[in-house]
């Protein structure tokens, strides 16, 4: 074991602790996928990023940077708010990107990242699976979720990495309103959003996903924002700017703000170290 640098991350947030925390091991070479694992679960987080040196492959297309990014139980191809908050952690032990945005090499591929102040966003990589979902997956969310079946106004594939089934609602107040049936949702990661009246927000959003044989509610997540803006944007029922807000029902109060740019859709954040020091790993 040796001492490692480490950050805490809050993503989404300017404001510390109102965000989704993210620990990062800044130098994660030498370590297997099962030291990895098990120390991303002891933090209790919804994800830990172990930052490493690109591959050959990667540092020949452009990679700044390679990240392996773990949640309880598993480890994930992609994830947004690791993106952001291991990018905010790579830029402040002095990395220096070699093009123009940031790129981080990771399970999906390559993710560009751009800088705008102090905030950054990554352009969404595309989705894996799109499309409505199966009635039969609906009927189930719904009543996973205490619904009818009328109160989803429209549903769609968002997998980028997570397996995430997204679904429309009416208003936020019908989304922060939820009370989700663990019994019923075991297995699914869903996604909902419903639009907002909030000053400075367009929509509402809440993310539930699986831990083990939990489902518990993620307070701020770039993955799903990501293929949300996709879907809504390119089915007209978004502008192609906008910003939502997340965690709410947690007691946070993160912003994810949308950009479509050309044919990228950027999701971006504001990011705030909250705790640096050294691990022993």
């Amino acid at each position: 074991m040796s001492l490692r640098d480490f950050l805490q991350i809050d993503v989404f947030t300017d404001r510390p602790y109102f965000g989704n925390p993210l620990a990062v091991v800044l130098n994660g070479e030498g370590l297997d996928t099962e030291a990895m694992q098990r120390f991303t679960d002891w933090t209790n987080l919804s994800e830990c990023t172990f930052l490493l040196p690109p591959t050959d492959a990667g540092r020949a297309a452009g990679a700044d940077y390679r990240v392996r990014i773990f949640c309880p139980g598993r480890e994930l191809p992609f994830a947004g708010h690791p993106t952001l908050g291991s990018c905010h952690a790579w830029l402040q032990a002095g990395g220096q990107p070699r093009a123009e945005h940031v790129v981080q090499e990771c399970g999906v591929g390559l993710v560009r990242i751009r800088r705008d102040g102090t905030r950054l966003a990554f352009a969404a990589p595309p989705r894996v699976r799109s499309g409505p979902l199966a009635e039969a997956d609906v009927a189930l969310i719904a009543r996973g979720l205490g619904l009818s079946r009328g109160d989803i106004l429209a549903h769609a594939w968002c997998e980028n990495g997570p397996q995430w089934r997204g679904v429309l609602l009416r208003s936020a107040e019908q989304v922060l309103a939820l009370q989700a049936d663990p019994s019923v949702l075991a297995g699914l990661e869903v996604g909902v959003v419903g639009a907002s009246s909030h000053p400075g927000v367009d929509f509402e959003v809440r993310a539930f996903f699986h831990a083990g044989n939990e489902v518990r509610e993620d307070p701020v997540t770039g993955s799903l924002n990501a293929a949300l803006a996709q879907w809504l944007i390119g089915a007209g029922l978004a502008l192609p700017r906008y910003v939502a807000r997340q965690g709410t029902a947690l007691g946070r109060d993160g912003r994810v703000y949308i950009d479509q740019s050309g044919a990228d859709i950027w999701v971006g954040g504001d990011s705030v170290t909250c705790i640096q020091g050294q691990v022993n790993l």
